[in-house]
């Protein structure tokens, strides 16, 4: 079972731990999400906005990881 889960991830001899590059794609999810939200106009519903994109990069960054030790 523990031979399933990624240790590192090697980027032309560089080691990357994954939660690295599961940030990396969860920050850049909420990015894509967050102006979305506010090309339509749905940010004006959270009270506080930048709140709420750290918590959709905490939510991405989870999901991703999650995904990415299940493959």
């Amino acid at each position: 079972m523990f031979e399933l889960i990624p240790i590192e991830f090697n980027l032309r001899g560089v080691y990357m731990p994954p939660l690295l590059i599961a940030g990396v794609f969860g920050l850049l999810t909420a990015v894509q999400t967050s102006s979305l939200l506010n090309r339509y106009g749905l940010a004006r519903h959270f009270f506080y906005p930048p709140l709420a994109f750290v918590a959709l990069t905490v939510i991405f960054t989870l999901l991703i990881e999650t995904i990415m030790a299940a493959v």
